[in-house]
């Protein structure tokens, strides 16, 4: 409207002459009057520019009603059953020993799904901590924490409320991943804090998972915390959560609230049934979903798997994994040979059947040409962010490194000259 308002008061000269004098409607009609036809130069622009302004705003409108109608539903928000997740914290914990192949699957599938969410690393400092570089590549870096290992105290509580069979550390790993979770929840706590604002969501995952596919966001559910299907081992799968911010302030504090298992009389628990029993305390219900991602291990295994002991996938699986054990190696077993070990007697199997897992030999080291083999399954983008990794000098190494502390808006760690030296970098 605002347009035919300029136009109307900037009509060409040409609309500015004198009008033609049109005789009365008596003389008109008169047999001997002459008639008088209006000027096409004239009258026709100034009577046709109303009409085509409304017929281009009918014409757009139309065109609007016609997109919204047509379009997709998968691509329109539906707020009853999809929640706001813009502000949202994204923990990243554990070490970066295979870091340069599941680095590349984090930054794709996590990371770059929610752009605008903050993220908050906390890792052990050793020899592997230099390919947390990769880093630099994530949308935004709150906070990296990477800590000088320490030893915690076992206690006899420690011992009667922790089982040290199912880590490959014993009570110490158990104490030490818990310690990396809740400190995560720590340094999102004190940046709030700092802010004087809340999260809305926290989402935790760990340094060693090999992504396949999007996060889905539906995966946000604001009245149970979201937890990956299968690898139970007489609990809950632990490898990742999603949940809104209280709920998430009990489900990451592993450490501080083993007195509140122990006084509630569990006893003899491994990583997933603490975690199981913690949400229990605290009347907190879990939701199982699928997730595409699996966690990439150099641990060995008894082959063939049975009962309790761990079958360990190949990353080429169709999945999806759900945070099961994994590598890259060719399938040892899938389809019938799968069905003839009789998985659904095991305790804790991720998804099998359909053909969505292929299992590696896991009583063996890696196989020799796993590189050629993850490659190929990775993809050439993960495929080159993999030999970076093993051909960064030193000098590359502190130069990324260097870059990745100046994106970060928190850096608590060594100085990346003293990462990069620690690091298996060549010269």
């Amino acid at each position: 409207m605002r347009r035919k308002f300029q136009d109307k008061q900037s009509q060409p000269l040409e609309s500015q002459e004198p009008k033609a004098v049109v005789p009365p409607p008596s003389t008109m009609h008169h047999s001997n009057s002459k008639k008088v036809t209006p000027s096409h130069g004239h009258y026709l622009p100034q009577l046709c520019r109303p009409i085509l302004w409304y017929l281009l705003l009918a014409f757009v409108l139309l065109t609007f009603l016609h997109y919204y109608k047509q379009a997709p539903t998968s691509n329109l928000p539906v707020l009853s059953t999809m929640p706001s997740i813009s502000r949202t914290a994204i923990c990243l914990v554990g070490g970066a020993r295979r870091f340069e192949l599941t680095g590349p699957t984090i930054l794709e599938h996590v990371l770059n799904v929610l752009p605008e969410a903050d993220l908050f690393v906390h890792s052990n400092l050793d020899e592997n901590t230099f390919k947390l570089a990769l880093l630099r590549s994530a949308p935004r870096v709150t906070e990296m924490r990477i800590r000088r290992p320490v030893r915690f105290r076992e206690t006899e509580g420690h011992m009667r409320l922790l089982s040290a069979g199912s880590s490959p550390n014993g009570i110490q790993g158990l104490l030490q991943y818990f310690d990396l979770v809740e400190g995560c929840l720590n340094m999102i706590a004190a940046y709030e804090t700092q802010g004087n604002f809340t999260y809305d969501w926290i989402l935790r995952t760990r340094v060693d998972g090999y992504w396949t596919g999007p996060l889905d966001l539906k995966a946000f559910k604001t009245d149970s915390y979201v937890v990956p299907e299968g690898s139970r081992y007489g609990g809950l799968n632990d490898r990742l959560g999603i949940g809104n911010r209280s709920i998430s302030d009990v489900a990451l504090s592993r450490l501080s609230l083993l007195p509140n298992l122990a006084s509630a009389g569990f006893s003899d628990l491994n990583s997933e049934s603490a975690f199981h029993a913690q949400l229990k305390v605290f009347n907190i219900p879990a939701e199982e979903l699928q997730f595409p991602f699996c966690i990439l291990s150099d641990r060995q295994y008894k082959y063939p798997p049975s009962g309790d002991i761990a079958p360990v996938a190949s990353i080429a699986s169709p999945g999806p994994l759900s945070g099961a054990k994994c590598r890259p190696c060719v399938p040892h077993c899938k389809g019938e040979c799968i069905e003839k070990l009789g998985p659904e007697k095991w305790l804790g199997w991720t998804e099998w059947r359909n053909g969505s897992l292929e299992l590696c030999d896991g009583s063996q080291p890696w196989q020799e040409g796993w590189e050629d083999f993850f490659d190929k399954v990775a993809g050439k983008v993960t495929a080159d962010m993999r030999l970076k990794v093993k051909e960064m000098t030193t000098e590359v190494c502190l130069q990324e490194m260097t870059g990745l502390k100046r994106k970060a808006g928190r850096w608590n760690g060594p100085d990346p000259i003293e990462i990069c030296n620690l690091g298996s970098t060549t010269e």
